[in-house]
């Protein structure tokens, strides 16, 4: 496969850092919708010829267009993720150049955009080419070198604008989201964080309709404190659930409360909330990333999974608490230990994603998805990655009808 020789634009390279700076000066007091055309006239002063931001919708399926325009004045084409090289460019978060058709004597260059291991899509940017060199999507060379720091810059405004506008979630959205999930979404924190020493990736599906469901977690300097919970019922009154549960949850993390008394408060504020007639399970855990020493516990809910080198070594077992609302716990809850090895995975689920079946009654089950998940790992993929297409597979396996949230978080700690 030949790289594309991209054509660099006039100028010394200050004229680049001269162009992005002045970029990140006209979007400072932008709005959300001036983003995309700011970006491209940007992009055109470096030496292209468009540019356009595409967003990852939310189940990860497709990359929808954020303004700008394409031939004949007609808008940007949505692009799957998992056929097309801007696609491969978010799976494998690298850049990949298009080669031209014939004689065309440009290409499109795919930069994914992150904020850290956050993907929020690509950045599509046409550029002249060699037309004597015409290769076949060729990855990183012959890219130009500015469009990694121009798409970081893109992926930081991306996150910026997003708090104060709905045009960026509208983007996102390939359907109406019910009630609940609006509810849901509102309360989760990125799905997907890295840092040098632990990395976070979860999914929740149906993306437009989950409601019982919801993680979260929080990354300290010595600490990691992550959670899984699975509210009862379905609809509003379960979003709600979830809702108390995790402010409950945040309240307690934040005030430095231990496991126990985390577990106990969340017990009280739901039976006080819901009068007793509802319950969530959930995972409540907390991992030292300077020794490894993970402790957890379990309110009612499906055991973690702990994988090694790409297998999966044993199941997070320790005895159960009672489910979060009841009020029968007796104000104690069971811790359980592990000590964790450079590299190893733990994976929280709900047990919407075990207990799928597909149309003939055949269940996901527990070993599916460790098979699943360690072939990704396998595969060198990234944790969202992996996260990614074992949703995927969980939906095709019971043709995209889940008849209950399914959610998983893996954290891996990496020292």
């Amino acid at each position: 496969m030949t790289p594309q020789e991209v054509s660099p634009p006039a100028g010394p390279p200050e004229h680049r850092w001269s162009v992005l700076a002045d970029l990140l000066a006209a979007s400072r007091h932008a709005a959300a919708h001036r983003i995309p055309e700011i970006v491209a006239t940007h992009a055109v002063a470096l030496g292209a010829h468009s540019a356009v931001i595409h967003l990852v919708d939310l189940d990860q399926i497709s990359l929808a267009p954020w303004g700008g325009r394409g031939a004949g004045g007609n808008g940007p084409a949505t692009l799957l993720i998992d056929s097309t090289l801007a696609g491969r460019a978010y799976q494998h978060e690298e850049v990949v150049v298009q080669a031209p058709h014939g004689q065309e004597p440009r290409t499109t260059v795919f930069a994914p955009l992150c904020q850290g291991a956050d993907r929020l899509g690509v950045l599509a940017v046409t550029m002249d080419v060699d037309a004597g060199q015409h290769g076949d999507g060729a990855e990183g060379s012959g890219a130009p070198p500015w469009i990694e720091p121009l798409a970081t810059l893109v992926a930081d405004l991306v996150v910026a604008k997003a708090a104060c506008s709905d045009t960026l979630v509208n983007v996102r959205r390939s359907a109406a989201l019910e009630l609940a999930a609006e509810i849901q979404w509102g309360l989760l924190p990125p799905l997907t964080f890295g840092s040098d020493a632990v990395t976070i990736a979860a999914s929740l599906e149906p993306a437009y309709e989950v409601a019982g469901d919801s993680v979260d977690y929080a990354v300290e300097e010595h600490l990691t404190r992550f959670a899984v919970f699975d509210g009862m019922g379905h609809g509003l009154r379960s979003a709600q659930l979830a809702a108390l549960t995790v402010a409950a949850y945040r309240n307690n993390r934040r005030g430095g409360r231990t496991l126990v008394e985390t577990a106990c408060s969340i017990d009280a504020s739901v039976e006080l909330g819901f009068a007793g007639e509802s319950f969530a399970t959930g995972i409540l855990a907390e991992l030292c990333v300077d020794t490894g020493d993970l402790e957890w516990v379990n309110a009612g809910h499906p055991d973690p999974l702990l994988l090694r080198h790409g297998r999966h070594v044993k199941t997070l077992s320790c005895e159960s608490g009672l489910p979060f609302g009841l009020g029968l716990q007796g104000g104690d809850y069971p811790v359980g230990h592990e000590q964790l090895e450079p590299g190893d995975r733990v994976l929280l689920f709900t047990d919407g994603v075990v207990e799928a079946r597909s149309p003939s009654g055949d269940q996901f089950g527990v070993e599916r998805l460790v098979d699943l998940l360690s072939r990704k790992v396998a595969d060198n993929l990234t944790a969202a990655e992996s996260m990614r297409r074992v949703s995927r597979a969980l939906l095709e396996h019971q043709q995209a009808r889940l008849t209950d949230d399914a959610t998983m978080l893996l954290l891996e700690w990496s020292p």
